[in-house]
């Protein structure tokens, strides 16, 4: 586990690195809104414990307040978040995940052989990447902002569906106060006509930040089922590598 740097056309960004031995595939790991925090690194680190090369990027690198040091947001304050996504659009997202790719590529990785998993800003991250790139799989964890945008740089994606490129799966939770059910039930039925598999999964007793364990809302039994879940979709759909 460790640190490394990559180019992209708005500067260095840093990311997380979990490079296990013997690994058959990797991933992408996109934060929550929070940035990249000891949760997205156990995020990494779980990853790469079930056989993943994992690599969590800090999207957040343009920003005036990253670049002085601030890298992460206290969960409960959003207001500390908001000067975090200085500067950052889907098309600089699309640059960021380039760049991970690249770094996969170059490490010996195939986009078959490549997913990407996000939390929260990072769940639409995923739809948006799986519309952009030919990923092996994509999964996105409360992603929202897909079916009805909650800010204005990043414009709702439910209309791409068709475009998917990468089987997505996605989990959510029906207490989640800022994706209503509705929303996420219109993208289910859009995605019956995706060109790719395509999955969502409901929570009954879930909300927002379900899977996080440093979040109140954490609920474990949802957890730990879309993990599993999580796991299993990357596990039928990523071409494997001989470790």
């Amino acid at each position: 586990m460790a640190d490394v740097t990559l180019e992209t056309p708005d500067g260095p960004m840093p990311c997380f690195e979990a490079r296990p031995a013997g690994a058959t595939g990797a991933v992408i790991v996109i934060q929550e809104a929070f940035g990249v925090n000891d949760y997205i690194e156990d995020v990494a680190n779980q990853l790469g414990s079930a056989g993943y090369h994992a690599l969590a990027p800090h999207i957040f690198h343009r920003a005036t307040e990253f670049r002085a040091g601030t890298r992460t947001a206290p969960y409960g304050d959003f207001a500390k978040v908001i000067p975090l996504f200085e500067g950052l659009t889907d098309d600089g997202i699309v640059a960021d995940v380039d760049a991970c790719r690249r770094r996969l590529h170059d490490r010996g990785w195939s986009d078959g052989q490549i997913g990407i998993v996000g939390f929260c800003f990072g769940g639409r991250a995923t739809f948006l990447a799986a519309i952009e790139r030919p990923f092996g799989a994509a999964v996105g964890f409360y992603g929202g902002g897909i079916v009805t945008p909650r800010f204005p740089q990043f414009p709702a994606l439910v209309d791409r569906t068709g475009e998917l490129q990468a089987p997505w799966l996605g989990l959510f939770g029906d207490q989640d106060e800022s994706i209503p059910v509705d929303d996420v039930e219109r993208l289910r039925s859009e995605l019956a006509g995706a060109p790719v598999d395509a999955e969502i999964v409901r929570y009954p007793d879930a909300g927002h930040g379900f899977h996080c364990d440093r979040r109140d809302a954490f609920h474990e039994p949802s957890a730990a089922d879309a993990w599993t879940r999580a796991l299993v979709w990357l596990d039928q759909h990523l071409e494997k590598r001989e470790p």
